[in-house]
């Protein structure tokens, strides 16, 4: 038999229970809803941006033909050309311009939707320590692009046009070859294009989209680019000094560089025209003007601060040029991009132009789902 006082501890005990059962549940069912809350919220942000993202290929099918595979592999011949001129002030201006000489790059690409990479390495360049090295990857749509590159020069460089004084003849330095510079370019460039639905920026230069009536539009951008450029000023006097003889001068103080570090911010503007002369076909061309806020730190002899670290504003250019065959399957073509940089300040002077001409020929494969005629 229980007592009276065991029966009310057992009820209590009872009533415990059923509160902290209650609580339990109660608070596994707020969890729960919780947890479907957080992922309602998640499958509603994953289809905002799959929406937003697929906005970016939006385009009139009158004037564009979309891709029609997923995959690409193609094969590139390059020919790379870097050009640095660097000049002092004053009314003994000196000016020396190297450049290397031109060698074909070869290299395989591959693409996915947007995402297009590849490397190339110089050919016929045994010599490891003078190979030169560049990689790039691009992403393209229909309204904005980016370009990513990474540059490295060997050092192969050439005096090609030397002026160290009025009336002097410096021919017998034309030509030569120069160990004493090496050059780094690391960067990228985004842009948007205002005309995408009819217009077709990738058609020309990542032959993602084939255009199919003649075309242009509007272009504005923004990139960054690191500039590097190391120069053995003793080395080059000695060079002048051997070669000119009785009319050897000596350098100006603005030309004695030993390592320029540019970083260049720049905003740009420009317009692209595509035009259809046959089916299939397609020239390209565009040009934007880059207005460049430019911060640059190295090493002189003699004054630093004065001659080498400033901040300036300047007015670059971006040029692009291209002919494409596509017939969707295959596709062969050839473009030219030129960049140039100009530094300006009362003491010294730099521009420094740089692009690549290619050639390429590739092959598209992976039809999407809806072209499949099954």
């Amino acid at each position: 038999m229980h007592t009276a006082a065991q029966k009310q501890g057992k009820g209590l005990a009872s009533v415990a229970d059923t509160t902290w059962a209650d609580t339990v549940v109660a608070k596994t069912s707020d969890g729960r809803h919780q947890l479907l809350n957080i992922k309602a919220q998640t499958q509603q942000l994953g289809k905002q941006i799959k929406k937003t993202v697929r906005g970016f290929d939006r385009l009139n099918t009158d004037y564009i033909e979309p891709q029609h595979y997923i995959f690409t592999v193609m094969l590139q011949v390059t020919n790379n050309y870097d050009i640095y001129t660097l000049r002092s002030a004053g009314p003994d201006a000196q000016s020396i311009t190297f450049s290397p000489d031109m060698r074909l790059r070869l290299g395989p690409y591959v693409g996915w939707k947007w995402f297009f990479a590849g490397y190339t390495f110089e050919l016929g360049n045994v010599n490891l320590r003078e190979i030169k090295q560049q990689l790039d990857l691009s992403i393209y749509s229909s309204q904005v692009g980016v370009d990513l590159f990474y540059r490295r020069t060997g050092n192969d460089y050439k005096l090609r046009d030397a002026r160290l004084g009025s009336g002097l003849d410096t021919s017998p330095l034309n030509g030569l070859g120069f160990d004493g510079v090496k050059a780094g370019i690391t960067g990228f460039n985004a842009y948007y294009i205002f005309n995408h639905g009819r217009f077709s920026y990738p058609a020309a230069f990542s032959q993602s989209t084939q255009q199919k009536v003649s075309c242009g539009s509007w272009m504005a951008g923004l990139g960054y680019t690191k500039n590097t450029l190391d120069v053995d000023h003793e080395k080059l006097q000695r060079l002048i000094d051997s070669e000119m003889g009785a009319n050897s001068v000596p350098l100006d103080s603005g030309l004695m560089i030993r390592k320029v570090s540019y970083n260049d911010f720049s905003l740009s503007a420009g317009y692209a025209y595509n035009w259809v002369p046959a089916k299939n076909w397609l020239l390209a061309a565009s040009l934007q003007a880059a207005l460049a806020y430019k911060k640059s730190v190295g090493d002189a002899t003699g004054n630093q601060e004065e001659g080498f670290s400033f901040k300036n504003v300047n007015l670059d250019g971006i040029g692009r040029f291209g002919i494409v065959y596509n017939n969707m399957r295959w596709y062969a073509g050839a473009s030219v991009i030129v960049h140039t940089n100009n530094y300006h300040k009362p003491r010294f002077r730099t521009n420094n132009t740089f692009g690549s001409m290619n050639m390429y020929i590739g092959y598209n494969f992976g039809l999407k789902r809806k072209y499949r005629k099954d």
